[in-house]
């Protein structure tokens, strides 16, 4: 399991999935529902542009969840957390939420450090840019850029 509000997916979620799903037989990509936060991008949105994004990764299956992740994979039979880490504090954050997850559903938690040339993308900087007009091409799968250029001339 890949967790994770992808709102929008980057390319460093991508790779953090393609990694983990070579690791795996299946790797389930779950959309966290937030009901309380309005994103960029409704759920269904960012699951068809994670399937498009992940199409060439037939063990990847994408879903969501709402209420707490050890539910979700305890219901699923979900056996291991995976979570890409790209600084000391997301370290930090993630361990004391494995620790978590291992103590109250016994779920592990694999850590994946991002690659270097992704390590700095975050959903909430693409979304800054976006917003401003700057080129995200680079950081964002051709799905998400189409999406982001549409949303952008359509609020012009």
């Amino acid at each position: 399991m890949c967790p994770g509000s992808f709102d929008p997916v980057t390319n460093g979620h991508v790779d953090v999935i393609a990694r983990a799903a070579a690791l795996y037989d299946e790797l389930v990509v779950a959309v966290l529902v937030n009901p309380g936060k309005a994103g960029l991008l409704t759920v269904e949105e960012r699951m068809e542009l994670l399937r498009e994004a992940c199409a060439d990764l037939p063990n990847v299956r994408v879903d969501s969840f709402h209420g707490l992740l050890v539910d979700y994979c305890r219901e699923h039979d979900v056996p291991v957390i995976v979570k890409g880490l790209r600084a000391v504090g997301d370290f930090e954050y993630e361990l004391q939420m494995a620790q978590m997850n291992r103590e109250l559903a016994g779920i592990e938690t694999l850590f994946v450090p991002t690659a270097p040339q992704v390590g700095h993308l975050s959903s909430s900087l693409v979304k800054q840019i976006a917003t401003f007009g700057g080129d995200v091409s680079s950081l964002v799968p051709k799905g998400v850029l189409d999406r982001l250029l549409a949303m952008r001339e359509q609020g012009s």
